[in-house]
């Protein structure tokens, strides 16, 4: 809690060339852009970071592939184009994966047809993933025993990318990265609206861990709120070109249905792609695509009847998947842009995910509607440049402010971590060894870990039944990532939430050492407020009590 009271006092205090609101993937990846190229720059969130659409994706990062049939060719071209760079960018993190896709009898086409499309996909993603592969049902079958290839006509596979990690995670460390810049960033801090004085806006804000509300001035403004920019550009009287409309979407995670290491894709019974996605010991699967008109969403008896329908459909399972098998369920929305003249309400299911910024350069505002974990990269850039246009200096503009560190640091990391023999420490039910989830989630900050284990080898034991976290990954959660309430750490930080049963989580024994550990003195009452949370309504299983925070445990990143 230090550095968050700590920059709980510098937004008082400081003026700023930026204040961002909203900490998902674009506020994130705006306020590292920024400040990682010199700009004085400010973050607030309501929640969370990555409280809301960032951390309910489907862990895929990808080119867009089911905006071809729409003829949207600029964007694919475009988001398979970020996909590579993340791939490049991050390469213990967005990893690419294989899809298989099966085709069954009535489909509006034919196999041979998409699997055409595929191959213009892997042309215009610059042929930089696996080429794609057609395949008879026989073939289906070979790959994928689980598959019912009773009905199927053939399929194809081809490539895109996943998130090694969670989601949320992963959008985290953009925020990581842009405290590491010098961005002040605070979670929980609500904004009550904002207004003009002069040549900088005045923003009202509330901490919402303590009550308190105070100011905070800067020159421009950049709503990220998410599914939440209309409403506060009605707080601020902004007016703008675009706006949101909403796809709610769910996934539930279920023990693992297959020991692939790649998606299977189907089209569900209403036309739209639906996923089985490996999530190391579980299995993700979903989404669904309803239009609903307002932001906050939640799991209904309908979607999940929809997800087991459509999965039991397609696998030849030894059991139907029923709700005793759900795990945990995620909820969003996706923020569609549209423009009110644009007719959005002609063909809402081929809506796509891009992003539209929206500039008042009266005001030096900026409102980011739509956007993706895939185009994250581009909406910082595209901030910056727009920032510098209306006025505000920029002192290192050419400073790449992404990216995983110099391999260079990776090796003397490796390096350390072969002489202390610290993969002979991974807990036997973990997913990939030790060395290489450190690394990947927290990069250079994990050498900080293995001098912890050096001096006190209980560091490097797992506290929380179930999951493969040490006790100095807590002790790097404190010092470094504003955990607030327990349910950042479980849910965000990590993804324990996620792939161990609630009632798992709340019996650990290491759970109130895990509190001690992230809170210090307020560990009791982050405790109680986190057993008092109303716990998933949903029947949870609790057979499988073992499973590592890793996801897709693949060989070969969403949103």
């Amino acid at each position: 809690m230090q550095l968050r009271e700590s920059n709980i006092r510098k937004l008082r205090d400081r003026d700023f060339d930026a204040l961002v609101i909203g900490g998902g993937i674009n506020g994130a990846s705006a306020a590292a852009a920024l400040s990682g190229k010199g700009a004085k720059v400010a973050l607030i969130d309501r929640g969370d970071f990555a409280g809301s659409t960032s951390m309910q994706s489907s862990n895929l990062v990808w080119g867009g592939i089911k905006y071809m049939e729409s003829g949207d060719f600029k964007l694919v071209r475009k988001l398979c184009k970020s996909r590579n760079h993340l791939i490049r960018s991050y390469p213990s993190t967005v990893q690419e994966i294989r899809f298989l896709t099966t085709i069954n009898k009535g489909f509006r086409h034919h196999p041979l047809y998409p699997w055409a499309g595929t191959w213009l996909y892997w042309l215009m993603g610059s042929a930089f993933t696996r080429r794609p592969h057609f395949l008879r049902p026989a073939d289906i079958k070979a790959r994928e025993p689980i598959i019912d290839t009773r009905n199927a006509r053939g399929g194809f596979e081809y490539s895109d990318a996943y998130l090694h990690d969670n989601d949320a995670r992963f959008v985290f460390n953009f925020v990581r990265g842009a405290l590491d810049f010098g961005t002040v960033a605070a979670n929980y801090v609500e904004s009550l609206g904002s207004r003009r004085e002069g040549d900088h806006w005045v923003t009202e804000v509330r901490d919402r861990m303590d009550g308190a509300t105070f100011t905070i001035c800067s020159k421009v403004l950049i709503n990220a709120a998410g599914p939440w920019v209309d409403q506060h550009n009605r707080l601020s009287g902004q007016h703008t070109e675009h706006r949101h409309v909403f796809s709610k979407g769910i996934h539930l995670i279920v023990p693992r249905l297959t020991d692939s290491k790649r998606v299977l894709a189907f089209f569900a019974d209403d036309g739209r792609l639906f996923f089985v996605i490996p999530m190391g010991m579980r299995t993700c699967i979903g989404t669904t695509d309803t239009r609903v008109d307002r932001p906050e969403v939640e799991v209904t008896e309908e979607d999940v009847r929809f997800v087991l329908d459509n999965i039991n459909k397609r696998l030849e399972l030894d059991k139907p998947l029923g709700k005793e098998d759900i795990i945990s369920t995620r909820c969003g929305v996706r923020p569609l842009a549209v423009k009110p003249s644009g007719g959005d309400d002609r063909d809402f299911l081929n809506l796509s995910r891009k992003h539209a910024i929206d500039i008042d350069h009266e005001t030096r505002h900026l409102s980011i509607f739509g956007g993706k974990l895939t185009d994250c990269l581009n909406v910082g850039e595209e901030v910056v440049e727009e920032v510098r246009r209306l006025g505000v200096t920029v002192p290192h503009p050419d400073y790449r402010w992404y990216g995983e560190p110099p391999a260079a640091v990776r090796e003397a990391f490796m390096h350390q971590a072969r002489l202390m023999e610290l993969d002979a420490m991974t807990a036997a039910h973990a997913s990939e060894p030790l060395s290489l989830r450190l690394w990947r989630r927290y990069g250079a900050q994990a050498v900080e870990m293995l001098e912890d284990i050096r001096q006190d080898p209980r560091q490097g034991e797992v506290l929380i039944e179930g999951t493969e976290y040490l006790r100095c990954e807590l002790r790097q959660a404190r010092r470094r990532e504003m955990v607030t309430r327990l349910e950042d750490f479980l849910r965000r930080r990590s993804k324990i939430a996620l792939v161990v049963p609630e009632e798992t989580i709340r019996r650990s024994p290491g759970l109130e050492e895990a509190c001690e550990i992230l809170f210090g003195d307020q560990a009791q009452a982050r405790l109680a407020e986190y057993l008092a949370e109303e716990g998933d309504p949903l029947p949870v299983n609790a057979a499988p009590e073992s499973e590592g925070d890793g996801a897709a445990h693949a060989a070969p990143r969403g949103g």
